[in-house]
Parts: structure tokens; sequence; C-alpha cells
């Protein structure tokens, strides 16, 4: 009898454990993060280290090793892979969704059991009492069977919840990747700007070299010289701030895509026109209301409302439960079998008054709903504005960038045709450095409409495209 009953109590307790712990031996496990498709190529040496908790302490340790060029689509796939924004919108995703199965669990009932074993006695002191061993477990069974609707709205509410952290990561993606395109962008003009630059010191100096040879030649003049010189110098300027420009440019860029800690990246596509838009405007506004994730993420946001609302009224109705015991006692060496006994109820509960505490808690989510649906129309006009803003400098830009190639190949020209002019006698040196600036200028022109064409082509691609194609 007494090891009959040792095994039911080492079997009441270990089912205990397995019961209130089930999950203890994987709560410790961190979540996987999810990796993107490998359809593109990265070095494995630009991916940061594993460890979140990294903290270099050494020079050694952050100090640039090397550059390395990579392409767009290159940018983009680190991008996915490994910018932290869109890694904590995924672990908040899967957090909605542990929210949602705890929620769930309020469809079942609970189950709980509870088991002791107690000696006692008379006391130390009298030597002729006994000591007795008991042994005592119980088991209980809860079960809401009603709850004026409060169950189904906090499950309905969870779901909610996670639509909009659904809604979170996919625009969190999408911002990413258009941050990494507009930033690679900037890349571009970082790098073409420094060969502009260094292009004009070229040219700075061999009009340089062309003046003090003709003021040595006796036909020059020390004024042009110094003209040149002036010249020069604000050129070699210019050419060291881009490269400044250059490098938080690079940084920036290595920044948003988490990059190791010891390269540093260059744009290695070249600059030009991304693709042509062939949706006309209005086309696009319906394709941006259509796919765009915060309108149905404000939606959802309206739904939470209006479930917390039916949570807060729910607290005036009636709420039933079941609830359910069985106990088992026996006392050791007593000669007397294992006793046990049951009981099973329902039990009722409303509330008569609460001071309004209900009602104003439901007036709180009608003002939530609200908001939400405010919030709603404030961003469809949002969304328009911002396909017919970059629709129109996708416009302006295309034609830029005609009438900068045009302007470009006339500089050159010009500047031809003033440094003949200033050979042969009939031109002034003021002419050549014009010439030279109007090339520069020029030339960063066309640049600029190129990747500013691009910036608006990726802004109304981020807008329109739908979801099934990302």
């Amino acid at each position: 009898m007494n090891l009959s009953l040792l095994f039911v109590h080492s079997t009441w307790v270990s089912l205990t454990l397995g019961i209130l712990f089930p999950t203890l031996a994987s709560a410790a496990t961190p979540p996987k993060p999810q990796n993107s498709s490998n359809s593109v190529q990265v070095p494995d040496y630009l991916n940061p280290n594993p460890n979140p908790l990294q903290f270099p302490t050494k020079p050694e340790e952050v100090r640039i090793q090397g550059t390395v060029p990579i392409s767009l689509a290159q940018a983009l796939e680190l991008a996915q892979r490994n910018n932290r924004d869109l890694q904590v919108a995924i672990l908040q995703l899967e957090r909605s969704r542990s929210s949602v199965r705890a929620s769930q669990a309020a469809l079942f009932p609970t189950l709980g059991i509870n088991s002791s074993v107690t000696n006692s006695g008379n006391g130390f002191t009298n030597n002729s009492s006994q000591g007795s061993t008991s042994f005592n477990g119980s088991a209980q069974l809860n079960y809401d069977v009603y709850t004026s609707g409060n169950r189904q709205a906090t499950i309905q509410a969870a779901e909610e919840q996670l639509r909009v952290d659904e809604f979170n990561v996919e625009s969190q993606s999408l911002t990413i990747k258009l941050n990494a395109t507009t930033q690679y962008y900037d890349l571009q003009q970082a790098d073409e700007q420094v060969r502009i630059n260094r292009s004009a010191v070229e040219n700075a100096q061999a009009s340089l070299r062309d003046t003090q040879a003709r003021e040595q030649a006796g036909v020059g003049t020390r004024f042009d010289v110094l003209q040149a010189q002036v010249n020069l110098a604000n050129a070699q300027q210019q050419l060291t701030n881009a490269i400044s420009q250059q490098r938080i440019s690079r940084r920036q860029l290595a920044t948003l895509l988490s990059l190791s800690q010891s390269v540093d990246i260059s744009a290695a596509d070249p600059v030009q026109l991304a693709g042509l838009w062939e949706q006309t405007v209005e086309q696009s506004i319906v394709q941006a209301f259509k796919n765009r994730p915060e309108l149905p993420q404000f939606l959802a946001q309206r739904n939470i409302a209006e479930q917390q609302r039916r949570q807060a009224l729910s607290q005036l109705g009636p709420q039933i439960s079941l609830a359910a015991s069985y106990n088992l006692l026996d006392k050791y060496n007593d000669g007397v079998s294992i006793t046990d006994g049951y009981s099973v109820g329902l039990q009722g509960n409303l509330t008569l008054f609460d001071g309004g505490a209900a009602k104003a808690k439901a007036a709180q989510s009608r003002a939530d709903i609200a908001i939400a649906e405010t919030q709603f129309a404030n961003q469809r006009d949002q969304i328009r504005f911002n396909v017919e803003q970059f629709y129109s400098q996708l416009q302006s830009n295309l034609k830029n960038v005609q009438t900068a190639g045009v302007a470009l190949n006339q500089a050159r020209e010009a500047l031809n045709l003033a440094r003949l002019r200033f050979q042969a006698g009939v031109g002034t040196q003021t002419e050549v450095i014009a010439a030279e600036n109007d090339l520069t200028t020029a030339e960063g022109n066309r640049v600029t409409a190129i990747l500013d064409y691009n910036r608006a082509l990726a802004n109304l691609q981020t807008l329109v495209t739908s979801r099934a194609s990302r």
C-alpha cells in the first residue's frame, strides 16, 4: 500500500510538472531568423557578426580592411537579410502569433492538479506521541461556459493585431527596399561627383599649364596664370568635398545594410535609367490604393478597437463558468484505504454596478474607431499625393535627362573651341575657365537628372507594385 501510494504521488508530481511547464526546455531557445531568397549571390564576408550583442573594443576590430563593389540587386538582398528594423518587425509578428495562440487557449478548459505528503504529530517533547503521514491530492477542472462575448472578442482582437503586424512587416520591408535603393543612388551620385570633380581638376591643371607656357613665351600675362591657379584651387576643394561625401554615402548605406564592421562598399552598377513607367497617373493611383499595406493596416486597427469595445461591454453581461474537482486522501498505516470525493457545479456572475467603468472603456474604443477611420482617410489622400508627386517628378526628370544630354555635348564642344581660341590668341583665359565650369555643371546635371528619375521611379514602384509580385 505504501509503495503504491508513493508511486501515485510521484506520478502525480510528474504529471503536474508536465502540464504546468510543457515548454520549459524550449523556452530558452531564441527564434531563428528568417532568411531571404538566395537568388542573388552575396559574399559571406559582407554579412555582420551573427551575435547582435557584439561590442568591438579594439581599433583593429572596426578598421576598414577593403572596399567591395556591389550591385543594386546585392544591396537589396543584404537589406532584406540583415536590416535590424525588419528583424524587429518579424519578431513582433512572431510575438503576435503567440498572442493569438494564447487567446485561443480560452476556448478550452483548464486542468490543474496538486498533491502533498504531510507528516504531523503532537510535538518533539512528548515521547508517547506518534506522528502520522498522509497523502492528499486533488484535480480541478474549470471552464468558462458563457462570457457575454468577451472570449470571442479577445481572440478576434489578437487575430486583428496579428494582421496589423503582418502589414507592418510588409510595410517595413517596402520601406527598407526603398531606402536601400535611394541610398544606392545617393552613392552612385557621390561616386559620379568624385569622377566629375577629378575631371575638373585635370582640366584646370591643363589650363594652368597652357597659361604658364604662354607666359613663358611672352604672349600671356600673369593675370591669366593667377586666374588659372584660382580655378585649380577651387576645383581641388570641390574634389575634396566630393570625396568626403562619397565616404559618408558609403557608410550610410553600409549602416542600412548592417554590413560587417571591417568592410566598405562602392556602387558597381553604372549610372543609367532604371526603366520606363507605362501606367497613367490615374491607373497608378488606383493601384496604389489597392496595394499599399497602410490602408488595410488602419482597417485592422479599427477592428481591434471594435473588439475592445465588445470586451468592455461584456463585463456588464452575465458570466457563467463550470468548476469540477476530484480529491484523494490517505493516511499511512491507519488501516483505512484511500478515500476520495468529487464536486461539480456551475457558477454565475453578473455585475450590477461598476461605477460606469465598462461604458467609459467602450467610449474610449469608439473614439479609437473614429481615429482609425480618420487616419485611413488621411493615409488614402497622402498616397494619392505621393503618386502624383513622384509621377510628376518622373516626367520632368525624363525631359531633364534628354536636355542634359544635349547640354553636355554642347559644353564639351564649347570647351574645345574656347581652348582653340585661347591658343590662337583670339580668346581669353576667362572664356576657357567659364567653359570648364559649364562642362562640370553639365556633367553634374545629367547625373542628377538620371538619378532623380530613378528615385522617382523607385518610389512609384514601391507605391504601386502589387503584393503578389513583390
